[in-house]
């Protein structure tokens, strides 16, 4: 199947077999506040005989599963089915897998993939260990073939995951680590959390799958096997467009990690060119198809289908760069949060719908806010053209503990998302969170600038911050946090070159130093890092007293007019390069959304294109004081 025919169903769109079962649904479920549950052998097998398995009970006692689950809801959330939101630091899934979508047979293995399970996991199958995971918002996978029990039908998959409600040290993102929900923090997320699923491949197949593209030459393939070839293998690639043949590579592989340049030669021609360019107002999507073969008798042993996206993303002039040329970014914040599967997702027709809505609003590019979205989101971006900046969600102390949880686990996120040609800016950290002291403390203003150059030296590719919204210490854009509700202050801060000056001279307009040390100033002052106001706005309209936002207007009538004043006062500064407003969907108690929580704009859609795109105003709105203003 074609990578532009695709539905997005499948969890791992980079690198997609065509034969996969899914296996989300209903689990058992139990809590284990006590902490007794591994000791107890709650992984076993049932007591009774070995047919029964998938349903009796534990070792550790007929209550230890005394619930149900929907995988892959988190037990916070309404669609769950459970919808108990207090801590419980220790969670049990288990459920039971027919022995057909599990057998492996002869120099075959069988892997369970699991999309996300926070924070801690543990994974058995038919009672032995298959797999160990820390690191509650990358997938990881277990290879289950030499656990299965001979005979046993059906097999039984159990998993244990451990996140520890007040511990800071633990990238958390938006999971409130208090009790209930306060201020712009929300509830917080146990366990599995994104899709499961199962496949059966050859003993020797792909693993990963990277692309690297170069819209001048072609595309760097970067492979992984499972293991270090035995004898050579031939490793074919395809890449091609609207049923035209665009490049092939063959080659024959000896190591278990190989690096494959195809040149693409239509990109020679500048007509070709401009026609296979990836961007959000043209989203090409080029069709690649990679087998790999026993050299000796030209056995095919496994073939994954992807796509890449022929496009460059950079800064220069004073301007973020897209395939070379300025590119001015109209981005929204999204928490990635939704009323009824909180941190997860209803699928991917939620996600296509949210990418769609957010184009139709008139934004070219998204800041998925504080969390690593699930796949098939930026699937979608990737197929219907909208620019994502990829963020990671933070810890909130700064320590040895802390430093090794969050610089793996974004180094996994980068590995896993960086073929995406939506994606186009890093984000590790975000407003100093789990570094509150970088301009005084030399490890936390370390920390940043190694996080920064980690991500360069795993992708070298993308524009990266060292900070987002202020205490720069090496980012490629200059991203500045500001909520003033005043767009003639937006102006005085940002409207020319003098006064963006003044600004990065004292203190920014949070009260935190835009930049730390020297580097970072000499990068905007030579226009190696252009300006971008990368958080604004937050309005809210009629909100509640208990709803948290920036600035409340009361009417529709002065919402609007707000909005299109603060926009208006971005749209028309001499250096602002792009924006991102603060936010797309109300979340929880925080209502600063262009759409309420349940998906419905606040003004019609064509009346926020027009303030978001800059166009005319058409409207006799007139603009009103919002209260706090």
């Amino acid at each position: 199947m074609k990578a532009n025919e695709l539905d997005g169903t499948y969890p791992r769109p980079i690198l997609r077999r065509e034969c996969w079962h899914s296996l989300d649904g209903v689990w058992e479920f139990g809590y284990d506040d006590a902490d007794e549950g591994e000791r107890d052998g709650w992984f076993g097998l049932g007591t009774a005989a070995e047919g029964a398995a998938a349903g009796g009970a534990a070792a550790g006692g007929s209550g230890a599963f005394d619930r149900e689950i929907t995988v892959p809801f988190p037990p916070e959330a309404p669609a769950s089915g459970i919808g108990e939101t207090a801590p419980h630091a220790v969670v049990w899934y288990r459920r039971s897998i027919p022995h057909d979508l599990l057998a492996p047979g002869a120099g075959r293995r069988t892997l369970v993939h699991f999309g996300a399970v926070d924070h801690r996991a543990k994974v058995w199958l038919d009672g032995r260990l298959v797999a160990e995971h820390v690191g509650g918002q990358t997938p990881f996978t277990a290879d289950v073939t030499h656990a299965l029990r001979p005979g046993a039908d059906p097999h039984l998959l159990v998993v244990r995951a451990e996140d520890q409600p007040a511990d800071l040290a633990q990238p958390r993102g938006k999971q409130d680590w208090q009790d209930r929900p306060h201020e712009v923090w929300y509830e917080r997320t146990t366990g599995i959390w994104q899709t499961v699923w199962t496949e059966t491949v050859a003993d020797q197949h792909l693993t990963d799958l990277a692309w690297l593209p170069d819209p001048a030459r072609g595309v760097r393939a970067e492979i992984t096997l499972a293991s270090a070839p035995a004898a050579p293998l031939t490793v074919e690639i395809e890449l091609g467009h609207d049923g035209q043949v665009l490049a092939t590579s063959t080659s024959t592989v000896r190591t278990p990690r190989s690096t494959i340049d195809l040149v693409v030669p239509a990109l020679r021609n500048g007509i070709d060119r401009e026609r296979l360019l990836w961007s959000p107002e043209r989203p090409t999507l080029i069709d690649a198809r990679v087998t790999v073969r026993d050299a000796a008798t030209a056995e095919v042993l496994d073939t994954v289908d992807s796509y890449v996206g022929l496009r460059s993303a950079g800064v220069g002039r004073g301007a973020f760069l897209l395939n070379d040329r300025p590119y001015y970014v109209r981005s929204v914040l999204n928490q990635g949060y939704r009323p009824d599967t909180l941190i997860a997702n209803a699928g991917t027709a939620e996600l296509r719908r949210e990418v769609e809505l957010i184009k139709d609003m008139g934004f070219n590019a998204v800041r998925v806010h504080q969390k690593a979205e699930d796949p098939r989101f930026l699937y979608w971006a990737d197929r219907l053209g909208l620019l994502v900046w990829g963020e990671t969600g933070a810890a909130y102390e700064f320590g040895t503990e802390a430093v090794e949880l969050l610089t793996r686990e974004w180094l996994d996120m980068v590995r896993r998302d960086r073929s995406h040609p939506s994606l186009v800016t890093w984000v590790p950290v975000n407003e100093s969170w789990g570094a509150s002291d970088i301009p005084r403390d030399p490890a936390q203003a370390h920390w940043s600038i190694a996080l920064a150059h980690l991500t360069r030296a795993l992708d070298p590719t993308r524009p990266v911050m060292s900070n987002e919204g202020w205490e720069h210490t090496d980012s490629d854009i200059l991203g500045v946090h500001d909520y003033s509700a005043d767009p003639e202050e937006l102006t005085r801060r940002y409207g020319d070159a003098a006064a963006v000056e003044r600004l990065l001279a004292g203190p920014g307009p949070q009260g935190r130093v835009l930049t730390v040390g020297t580097r970072q100033a000499e990068r905007y002052a030579a226009g190696a890092a252009p300006l971008m106001i990368t958080e604004f706005g937050g309005l809210s309209v009629r909100a509640d007293d208990d709803d948290f936002s920036y600035t409340r207007t009361a009417s529709d009538a002065q919402y609007a007019a707000l909005l299109r004043d603060l926009f208006g006062a971005l749209h028309a500064s001499e250096v602002v390069a792009g924006f991102c407003y603060t936010q797309f969907m109300d979340t929880a108690q925080e209502t600063n959304g262009l759409v309420h929580a349940d998906g419905t704009p606040k003004l019609p859609l064509e009346t926020i294109r027009r303030i978001v795109t800059g166009e005319p105003d058409r409207s006799d709105e007139k603009p009103g004081r919002p209260e706090g203003v």
